[in-house]
């Protein structure tokens, strides 16, 4: 994947479920990919909110975690753009 974000819905999905599509997003980012945008929801995506961020804040691929442009957003940051 050569896009400069990739955005992955997780709406649905289990933790487990939504670690192996995500890794596969990391290991698949191309290098002119700087951000994942994973959508999980606000109401009932908040436990996969706290995972993504417990689980990916000591990924070497990963720059910072942020709040997307809606709580329901997460955003791995991959590549600083100055």
């Amino acid at each position: 994947m050569n896009e400069p974000y990739i955005r992955i819905d997780l709406h649905g999905m289990t933790q487990e479920q939504a670690i192996k599509v995500i890794d596969k997003a990391l290991a698949n980012a191309g290098p002119a990919t700087y951000q994942l945008q994973l959508v999980h929801g606000y109401h009932r995506g908040t436990n996969l909110r706290s995972m993504i961020r417990d689980w990916y804040q000591y990924d070497p691929k990963v720059r910072r975690i942020m709040p997307g442009d809606n709580p329901g957003i997460t955003v791995l940051v991959l590549k600083e753009l100055y």
